[in-house]
């Protein structure tokens, strides 16, 4: 069974969508998201510097649109048996499945990413990736300085956030065991109560949505379930942006179903890298740029080898 995961926000680059946009048909649907949504997702996905794509109302659609690119790109859905996304690429991963339009999807990420701009700019927050240490010590140690593990990631990383002063106290004080904490290329503490204004936002976003049940299974990053309702997919939406991200349990649930692939969406690695140390054994392939495209058709045919 191959699942196919989209990444969250952090893992996008300068330029990353660029060779993307040489594909056929590609700078078209590109340029009518934009014109939908009312932003140059071409420019920021092929010109804009590392600062101008941190912008969470940036990032966001942009990560979103990249994901439903590379999507587009691999063919038809009928190889997949799961899909899954961490954070804002759960609104990929719902468009993927079928619960939402890619129209939908793109104007409800929009607002997503303008909510949780406006939410970050009320106080100066960030996070932060703590590396290695068991997952009990670190939690209690974030939690000893005010911090929220906003997201338990599996494979020995689970990520801080707060304010910008908290994260200075965990990088002067890591947790027992733990290797190191790496700051993240983020504007935000997402998935914490610093949030909460964007589930508002997000509520009434909805209200436009028509969710139609997924067409395979939805692995839920807020824990680990298989949502079978639309309707269900789009309220974890609505609350995950200030609510932990339980990537460690929806990799538990891979397992579980069998897992044989994982083909990780543009801008991938993030996921794939994860897998690796959680999911041993199990091959997974990162699309990085369309060259990559090839190695992951190839996984479609493993299962039944």
């Amino acid at each position: 069974m191959l699942v196919l995961v989209a990444p969250g926000q952090g893992a996008q680059t300068p330029g990353f969508l660029t060779p993307w946009l040489d594909l056929p048909g590609a700078a078209d649907r590109v340029a009518a998201w934009s014109d939908a949504i009312g932003l140059d997702l071409a420019h920021y996905g092929t010109k804009a510097d590392a600062d101008e794509i941190r912008d969470t109302a940036v990032a966001q659609p942009l990560l979103v649109a990249a994901g439903l690119l590379s999507a587009a790109a691999l063919g038809s859905s009928s190889a997949f048996g799961a899909v899954a996304g961490h954070s804002v690429g759960e609104i990929t991963a719902a468009a993927y499945a079928g619960v939402l339009s890619e129209a939908e999807a793109l104007s409800f990420v929009r607002t997503r990413g303008l909510g949780m701009a406006e939410a970050a700019a009320v106080t100066e927050t960030g996070m932060a990736a703590v590396l290695g240490g068991d997952r009990d010590v670190v939690v209690a140690h974030l939690e000893k300085l005010g911090l929220t593990p906003a997201n338990i990631n599996g494979a020995g990383q689970i990520v801080a956030a707060g304010t910008m002063e908290q994260i200075a106290a965990l990088e002067a004080e890591k947790p027992e065991g733990s290797m190191k904490v790496v700051a993240l290329k983020v504007a935000g503490a997402f998935h914490t109560h610093h949030m909460a204004p964007a589930v508002a936002t997000l509520e009434e976003a909805a209200k436009a949505l028509s969710p139609a049940d997924p067409a395979l299974k939805y692995v839920s990053n807020k824990d680990g379930a298989v949502v079978t309702s639309g309707a269900d997919v789009v309220a974890r939406l609505v609350g995950q942006v200030a609510n932990p991200v339980r990537w460690d349990l929806c990799m538990e649930t891979f397992g579980e179903l069998g897992v044989t692939g994982i083909i990780e969406l543009c801008p991938g690695g993030t996921l794939t890298g994860l897998a690796k140390r959680a999911l041993k054994g199990v091959p997974s392939v990162a699309l990085k740029t369309p060259e990559d495209l090839d190695k992951a058709k190839q996984l479609f045919a493993e299962p039944a080898a």
